[in-house]
């Protein structure tokens, strides 16, 4: 047996998706060839001389291959398959022997081997298997992301609500850039949807079926963004103790998502103006260019343009990624889709908490449609949840949002175009939407006094318990006051 003379597999790109072997022998001589000629292709390689040894490899390391002698002490090779299928059923392996009997052939197929090879060998019949269990291994990959692509395709169709113009305005624009390779940059506030937005055009592309990689900028701390953009070679840095595939890589023939690329910094977003224009990455640490087919959806809440006026976005990435813009509208100003995301959430969140579907009142509902949502759809949806979880009824009420609907007064309160008068309607009717839950023998009195009593309280405490001075602000003499105080149980304070 030799060792080949290149060190390059007929099939690198094939090949290179395996990156960690583990071979087990009792014999010294065989596990040395073999980890020599494994890792002149760049694979990395643990070795085993029994089976138990191997046994505890397997379970606290991840390995794409697994080639094992059939016979080895303390555990055979077919013992250790069998623990292996048990273990971790998706590891492919390579039973060797000397003997090339029937039997043993047939076992190891029986017992799950991916293939069966006899002693000796040349270790081009290794180099075969090897590109032979990446090729599985990749098909695996392929139908599995498959099955998450199109299971994510048919949520995605689902998770984008809203029957308003603005959303109308979203769903032509998706139908007409989808099919395109051109690059789509989404803007909007946090909570819109921005990332929903971008797997709609995947989804909706030719692109279907190859991966959708999604990467907040925002989240990875500078000194590693670089590497899980481009990847990274073994010894690259510090840590560094194998080949790092980058996003771009992952998402080759697929689409990449840049969330939050306003945060980026400006060194890198040099260096994803050249993606865009060369179309190939280098890895940390690398000398050679990858190519990659990829398409780019950016998305940011931040304004480009004007952080390109500050200096703090590079002006020529901007134009290059702004050839196709999606501006989402924050969801205060599409108040009209808040039923509809109300339902849909109401719907998704008691099934996925396996809790008996719920209902919604229209007092509920009337509360959830004046609110101005800071959050925007992600705030709505954990306000639901909340509900959801907290609540012991079939039917949702406003009691369930009282959190909610003190923010909803509040805000309304510090806004300078809504009258004291709107506000009141507005509250009174978030409580009271039916005649039947009106006590029609009190209610002027009860509202009246609601009323009176902050205002009255407020006023006192703005001039420091003086009540001659209160009294004169609020246009009644003190008697009246003094008696408004009584009825009302105003606690007086010292001034």
């Amino acid at each position: 047996m030799t060792l080949p003379s290149s060190p390059i597999p007929k099939n690198t790109e094939v090949i290179m998706s395996l990156t960690r072997i583990l071979v087990a022998d009792d014999e010294e001589s065989m596990r040395w060839v073999l980890s020599k000629a494994l890792k002149r292709k760049g694979f990395t390689v643990d070795l085993a001389n029994d089976g138990r040894q191997a046994l505890a490899l397997i379970q606290e390391n991840s390995y794409d291959l697994a080639i094992l002698d059939i016979k080895m002490p303390g555990m055979t090779g077919l013992d250790l398959l069998e623990r292996i299928r048990e273990m971790k059923s998706d590891l492919l392996v390579v039973i060797m022997t000397a003997e090339a009997s029937m039997k043993n052939a047939v076992e190891a197929m029986k017992r799950g081997a991916y293939d069966y090879i006899t002693k000796p060998f040349d270790l081009d019949v290794i180099d075969a298997i090897v590109e032979k269990v990446a090729r599985a291994r990749q098909i695996a990959g392929q139908v599995s992301l498959l099955k998450q692509e199109l299971k994510e395709h048919y949520q995605v169709e689902k998770n984008i609500i809203g029957n308003s113009a603005a959303m109308q305005s979203i769903y032509k624009t998706i139908g007409k850039v989808a099919d395109s390779d051109i690059t789509i940059l989404i803007q909007g506030e946090s909570g819109t949807g921005k990332e929903m937005v971008a797997r709609a055009v995947h989804f909706n592309s030719g692109r279907l079926g190859k991966p959708f990689v999604a990467i907040n900028c925002a989240a990875i701390p500078r000194d590693l963004l670089e590497s899980e953009l481009f990847g990274s070679e073994k010894g690259a840095y510090t840590g560094a103790t194998e080949r790092k595939q980058g996003k771009f890589e992952q998402a080759n023939q697929g689409t990449i998502f840049l969330d939050e690329i306003g945060d980026m910094p400006l060194d890198l977003q040099a260096k994803i103006l050249r993606v865009l224009q060369e179309h190939e990455v280098t890895r940390v640490g690398g000398a050679h260019s990858i190519p990659v087919d990829v398409r780019v959806v950016a998305a940011t809440n931040q304004e480009l343009q004007e952080r390109v006026r500050q200096k703090e976005f590079r002006e020529d990435l901007y134009y290059r990624l702004n050839v196709v813009p999606i501006t989402l509208a924050p969801l205060r100003e599409r108040l009209d889709d808040v039923p509809v995301l109300v339902h849909y959430f109401l719907d998704r969140i008691c099934t996925e908490l396996s809790i008996p579907p719920k209902q919604i009142s229209e007092d509920a509902l009337t509360l959830l449609g004046s609110h101005t949502w800071p959050g925007n759809v992600r705030e709505l949806e954990n306000t639901i949840k909340r509900a959801v979880i907290l609540s012991n009824d079939p039917m949702l009420t406003a009691i369930d949002f009282e959190s909610l609907q003190q923010t909803t007064v509040d805000t309304e309160i510090c806004s300078q175009d809504t009258s004291l008068e709107a506000i009141v309607d507005k509250k009174l009717r978030s409580c009271f939407t039916g005649i039947e839950k009106l006590d029609k023998s009190d209610i002027h009195s009860k509202v009246l006094q609601q009323v009176e009593r902050p205002l009255i309280r407020f006023i006192l405490e703005k001039t420091k318990w003086n009540q001659v001075k209160a009294a004169d602000i609020l246009g009644i003499n003190r008697n009246t006051l003094r008696k408004k105080i009584h009825e009302l149980d105003i606690e007086l304070k010292r001034g």
